[in-house]
């Protein structure tokens, strides 16, 4: 597996991993109140730190674990990397509509933040899915 793959990999089980431990924890605080009254701004900060951390922490492991490729990237890897960007930009782009709109609606902060903070999420997911595709079954370089 090329290193950059193994890069994808963290990428996407932090993402998904961090999003989960943030649902919990601002699903457990709701205990039957609307999700908008809920303190969510402490866990969302939180789970971002600990996820940023995590993936520095894995990719370290990972490094020093199976050195082999770490430093080096080919072309190959370069366009791998810009295409799974810019199919995961997308979700950022989406993200900034839906809050743009949200907030000239006036929706509550809470959906505001919590839409955005999904569409990081869905990009990094999505964005590591196209690479690891890539990597896998090939792509198209235009």
């Amino acid at each position: 597996m090329a290193f950059e793959e193994k890069r994808a990999w963290i990428m996407a089980l932090v993402a998904v991993a961090g999003y989960a431990a943030y649902v919990t924890v601002v699903l457990g605080r709701a205990d039957g109140d609307r999700l908008a009254e809920v303190s969510y701004a402490g866990p969302l900060l939180a789970t971002i730190g600990a996820a940023i951390v995590a993936a520095i922490a894995l990719h370290i492991v990972v490094s020093i674990v199976s050195p082999q490729g770490a430093n080096e990237k080919d072309q190959r890897d370069r366009e791998i990397h810009r295409l799974g960007d810019h199919i995961g930009q997308s979700f950022v782009v989406v993200g900034g509509v839906a809050a743009l709109a949200m907030a000239l609606a006036r929706w509550d902060q809470f959906w505001i933040a919590n839409v955005v903070y999904l569409c990081f999420v869905l990009s990094a997911v999505v964005g590591s899915a196209a690479k690891v595709v890539a990597y896998r079954r090939g792509f198209q370089s235009w």
